[in-house]
């Protein structure tokens, strides 16, 4: 799969197609009839997106915006300026629930205007779900909302100019690399609170481009969060509070099995309530009666698996009650707090763990972390704590997490770079890419430079420099815009222009490990191997060789000063005309 979708996304970086029409007076006559004044943030993304549209460089865009801050919109948007150039439009949802929600938004949003919105989902009919493959395939539907559905090869489209993928996290790699691969040349806005680590990963190495939206409406609350054991004191009063104010509870118990155990319990505890149960193995129609009757405010508290972690919005619920929050993802848990809050009401999440279980170190830091970040516009934060706990996963393969090696951003971009020059006839300029593991904190803290975009920003710059010269221009600048640069900041600036030193040199890796450093040359390297042999023979205390050819240097101390200094020394005395 590395080799499809390395080819993948080299195809679309070479893409070009015709832009779509600058926006036009039916454009901005819809644009005006949003009931809702637009926050800045909004505002800027809805830009970049119409941006990326009018270009000729199909898009690949990531937004992400925490819970009901607006993403909603900016897809509308989206698609409705796609359609009025003769386009279709795709939205691709991870729940039949989520299906129908985005479908009836959608058809509300534009039901003054001649655009025609299908919902193709679990929830129609097969007679309705082939009248609707049909209608695709003849261009007679310009929008349709849908599920895995969409992924089928009976689904064909006239004329596909935009994918939109919400709640991206709940989809696997393939499914999402298919809908690309129906067009090369399409355009895909991706949009979600808390983006699963491969996808962060690849917005922060600078492959996709990303927007987020941190301004929250107005009058918008933070939600209360607690992490509890799980006790019938805890339940009650919870559940209580939310009921007496008119408002109605979720209660996620994530185990269909055992799903009629804790609807007995419920009942039992809080006889006054109006309790219905909501899973996906339900039949339709008993599932769409159910999530009617809520929404309908005809039942108080909604007993459910996970099936509403995905963009489900019923601005009367308030209350949040998850059970075994311990066997959740980071962005799972995320996702579930933010299905209340929505409305200008004080919302309250509590994520509920059995008495006496043994968390994992994982699992602990997950729950921190949700527990920590309450205030409002955390997703992307959230995130960013994910890929520390999970690592990046393999951007070249099916896993969304995992702490990777061998693949990172810059062999990623030395191979994209030449998939691109093999589709384009050119000859590919290989380059070996330093491997660089120091241990020591490198990154651009959050009080340093508060706002997430700028923060990305230089993170890019920084992956993308290859000179000396170039990261000491970006440490200038950090140091202009934002003051006197603290310890990690100027260990990463250190370390970026090492690495440079290390192409300079010809050095293939340089690690840390056992109170020592460990050096290895490249193939193409300017270093004659009698000059390592020279060192170990001189300084026998200090060099020895390790593993063949591979050069250990002991550091005497162990501090990230003196470890950067011990390093660009080194470096320093291999160059030529360096001391050996």
């Amino acid at each position: 799969m590395a080799q499809e979708l390395l080819d993948l996304y080299a195809r679309r970086q070479v893409a070009t197609r015709p832009p779509n029409s600058l926006p036009d007076a039916v454009y901005r006559e819809f644009e005006a009839g949003f009931a809702h004044e637009e926050t800045p943030d909004q505002q800027r993304v809805i830009g970049e997106v119409i941006a990326d549209l009018t270009s000729e460089k199909p898009m690949d865009r990531l937004v992400c915006g925490d819970v009901g801050y607006g993403k909603t919109e900016v897809a509308v948007r989206a698609a409705f300026k796609v359609v009025l150039d003769g386009r279709q439009a795709a939205v691709l949802v991870p729940t039949t629930v989520l299906a129908e929600q985005h479908y009836r938004t959608f058809r509300e949003r534009l039901s003054a205007y001649p655009v025609r919105v299908e919902s193709l989902s679990r929830f129609q009919s097969r007679k309705e779900q082939s009248g609707v493959a049909r209608d695709l395939a003849t261009g007679k539907v310009d929008i349709v909302i849908g599920t895995h559905r969409l992924l089928q090869k009976d689904i064909s489209f006239r004329d596909l100019g935009l994918v939109i993928i919400d709640e991206e996290q709940r989809f696997g790699v393939a499914h999402k690399e298919r809908m690309k691969r129906m067009r090369a040349s399409v355009d895909v806005l991706t949009l979600t609170a808390t983006p699963i680590p491969r996808t962060l990963h690849m917005a922060l190495s600078g492959i996709r481009d990303i927007s987020v939206i941190a301004t929250p409406p107005e009058d918008r609350l933070s939600i209360r969060t607690f992490v509890l054991p799980f006790s019938e004191e805890v339940i009650r009063e919870a559940v209580d509070r939310e009921i007496r104010r008119g408002g109605q509870v979720f209660f996620v118990h994530n185990r269909v099995e055992t799903l009629p155990a804790m609807e007995s319990f419920l009942r039992e505890n809080l006889p006054h309530a109006r309790i219905v149960v909501a899973h996906g193995q339900m039949d339709e129609e008993d599932l769409a009666c159910a999530m009617d009757d809520f929404a309908g405010r005809r039942a108080d508290l909604l007993l459910c698996t996970a099936i509403i972690e995905a963009g489900l919005d019923i601005a009367n619920a308030n209350t949040i009650l998850v059970s075994q929050a311990h066997r959740f993802g980071l962005a799972q848990l995320y996702q579930l707090r933010g299905r209340v809050g929505r409305d200008r009401h004080r919302a309250y999440a509590y994520f509920l763990l059995p008495q006496d279980v043994m968390m994992t170190k994982e699992a602990t830091q997950r729950l921190g972390v949700i527990a920590e970040l309450t205030e409002l516009g955390s997703g992307f934060r959230i995130a960013s704590h994910d890929l520390e706990i999970r690592g990046g996963g393999n951007l070249l393969g099916r896993a969304q997490s995992g702490h990777i090696h061998q693949v990172g951003y810059e062999l990623y971009t030395q191979l994209l770079s030449e998939a691109v020059a093999e589709i384009s006839g050119q000859e590919a300029c290989e380059e070996e890419v330093p491997e660089l593991d120091l241990r020591i904190p490198a990154f651009l803290p959050d009080d340093f430079i508060p706002e997430a975009g700028t923060r990305l920003d230089f993170y890019r710059k920084l992956a993308a420099s290859r000179t000396v010269m170039e990261a000491d221009e970006l440490e200038l600048e950090l140091l202009d815009r934002f003051g006197r640069l603290p310890a990690p900041a100027e260990a990463l600036c250190d370390l970026t222009r090492l690495r440079a030193r290390m192409r300079e040199v010809g050095v293939r890796e340089m690690k840390r490990g056992n109170g020592a450093l460990f050096l290895a040359l490249s193939g193409r390297s300017q270093v004659d191997r009698s000059v390592l042999v020279r060192l170990v023979t001189k300084e026998k205390g200090t060099f020895s060789f390790a593993r063949g050819e591979m050069l250990s240097m002991r550091l005497p101390v162990d501090s990230p000063p003196d470890v950067l200094a011990a390093a660009k020394n080194l470096l320093n005395r291999l160059s030529p005309g360096g001391s050996i």
